[in-house]
């Protein structure tokens, strides 16, 4: 086949999944699988904001790509009751495409934005008052015609996903009352999923065939539910139409993906890294070692304070993992 490989194990969303990934998303957190604690956790805040007659606290989720933040998010409005208007980061360049969206949001609305670590200085200030108090404060005219403008809003839920935690400012990460990482599906998870994605896409699926799919999708609902439809084309065109563990293997390893969930990208790289540390430690190493430009060390080898000086690079103050090879 030439499936690209990079594009059959991408953890991001591609163009054309669009829809079909919207047909596959659970509406509500009894049909959720996985994260478990998160689910739990946003089950207990949902009710009682809902016998309050409250928005429901804003929620910051975290985690790799493809693990059901944005899922979360519109079962959240759905739990709610609420509307969900959906942007990201990146799109908000200005001040003023926030002011528009918060502006047009109804009581109890929720706003998601994905990627919130990439949103530009100037609109994450705005969105501090829109968070605590339910204001955004305009700024009309410049220089000594300067004055601020202070525009209500209604009471919403401010739902933010994230890649990158750890690029989120205090001010905006402190604002936030609910937070939950989103760690990598079990296999019985993902065993799970697939077994309810291929019931939605009316796709005849063993459980031993859900079982390879899951052990093959790197801990990603989203990856599990791009194989199965892979594999779903295959059994239809080569086979007889059901998933088996067999059928599925077969697929799978014409795609380029082994047993382990590993492409072809990922065995290059463990190849040249293994290859490239023989060649370090047999040809490069020795010299090296002589000179003293390099110790060995119980944690592997150790760039020393006369290779920093040679190479006029400042030696690092404290003990730490930099210039030091794992090998």
């Amino acid at each position: 086949m030439t499936t690209d490989p990079a594009h059959v194990m991408s953890r991001t969303a591609l163009p054309e999944e669009a829809s079909l990934e919207r047909q596959l998303r659970p509406q509500h957190l009894d049909e959720y699988v996985g994260q478990r604690a998160a689910v739990e956790s946003l089950r207990v805040s949902v009710e009682a904001a809902r016998q309050r007659g409250e928005p429901l606290d804003h929620v910051l989720l975290s985690g790799p790509p493809g693990l059901g933040k944005t899922t979360l998010a519109t079962i959240l409005a759905n739990e709610m009751s609420a509307a969900i208007v959906t942007t990201a980061g990146p799109s908000l360049e200005r001040g003023g495409d926030l002011m528009g969206i918060l502006t047009n949001l109804n009581e109890r609305d929720i706003l998601f934005v994905d990627e919130i670590h990439r949103l530009p200085r100037v609109v994450e200030e705005l969105l501090y008052p829109a968070m605590e108090d339910f204001t955004v404060n305009f700024v009309m005219d410049k220089g000594l015609h300067a004055r601020t403008m202070r525009i209500p809003l209604r009471p919403f839920t401010l739902v933010a996903a994230t890649t990158r935690p750890g690029m989120l400012s205090s001010p905006l990460r402190e604002r936030f009352g609910i937070f939950h990482h989103l760690d990598f599906y079990s296999l019985s998870e993902l065993h799970d999923i697939v077994a309810r994605s291929a019931s939605i896409l009316s796709a005849r699926v063993e459980g031993e065939g859900a079982r390879a799919i899951a052990q093959r999708s790197r801990g990603t609902p989203r990856i599990a539910n791009r194989l199965l439809r892979r594999v779903r084309d295959y059994v239809q065109v080569k086979g007889n139409g059901v998933v088996t563990a067999t059928s599925a293997s077969d697929a799978l390893d014409r795609e380029g993906v082994d047993a382990m969930g590993l492409d072809r990208l990922d065995r290059r790289f463990l190849t040249a890294i293994i290859e490239q540390a023989e060649t370090l430690a047999e040809v490069v190493e020795p010299f090296l070692l002589k000179i003293g430009f390099v110790v060995r060390t119980p944690t592997g080898r150790k760039v020393t304070p006369p290779a920093y000086s040679h190479l006029g690079l400042a030696t690092p103050s404290a003990p730490s993992a930099q210039g030091q090879l794992p090998i």
